[in-house]
């Protein structure tokens, strides 16, 4: 996606849950945990992945995409399809976009990564802001050469 920016990878993360979890520290009951409403965003939002379970290992993740932002309003918190994200990019201006995967099996989830989207990464953005940032660059930079001399 060429908005996305600020990317958070929680792989470190999940490696030590299972690493925890196959050392008998944490219990199968700890970390398989999905709640009703995150697997039923994953049964009609989610994105089937050919990735096995790390738990079960009998069914294929699912990632779930929710967005969270000012400009969302009410649809913040809300799952989104994959398909949906690009369009929302160039609608609106920056939202927050966390990715959770999924086991329907044997409810394991957790965060896989979070960034952000949105029209505010564009590099000459239409509605002027990229500009004036130039502009305004452009005016440091003879600022700066003035304090020189």
């Amino acid at each position: 996606m060429r908005t996305q920016r600020q990317v958070v990878d929680y792989s470190l993360q999940k490696r030590a849950v299972l690493r925890e979890l196959l050392a008998g520290r944490v219990g199968t009951y700890d970390v398989c945990d999905a709640s009703p409403y995150l697997k039923n965003a994953a049964r009609f939002h989610g994105e089937p992945t050919d990735r096995r379970c790390p738990i079960c290992r009998s069914e294929n993740l699912t990632l779930v995409h929710y967005i969270y932002g000012d400009e969302l309003k009410q649809s913040a918190g809300q799952a989104r399809t994959l398909a949906e994200l690009p369009v929302l990019a160039m609608t609106l201006r920056e939202f927050q976009v966390f990715v959770v995967e999924v086991c329907l099996g044997c409810d394991w989830n957790h965060l896989v990564e979070q960034y952000l989207l949105g029209r505010d990464g564009l590099v000459g953005d239409s509605d002027g802001t990229s500009e004036q940032d130039a502009a305004g660059a452009e005016g440091a930079g003879r600022r700066r050469r003035e304090a020189q001399r």
